[in-house]
């Protein structure tokens, strides 16, 4: 596929992602506080890795490029 499909791809996805968290903004509220998210907070610092929803958001690229770039 070439550039400017992939780009037109992107670009849809990051609008309809600013539609939905523009005008739904609480439901992604769940997103960064899944199972297996780690949070660690003190008293001067917290520490915040998300490996479920990086999983998840590799998991839906990773489909969405099979499906539209598949040949």
């Amino acid at each position: 596929m070439n550039m400017p499909k992939i780009l037109i791809l992107l670009g849809l996805g990051l609008l309809s992602l600013g539609l939905i968290l523009n005008y739904i903004p609480n439901s992604l509220h769940w997103f960064g506080r899944l199972p297996g998210d780690i949070r660690i907070e003190e008293a001067n610092r917290s520490i915040f890795i998300p490996i479920t929803s990086m999983i998840i958001i590799s998991i839906v690229i990773s489909f969405l490029f099979n499906l539209f770039l598949r040949k």
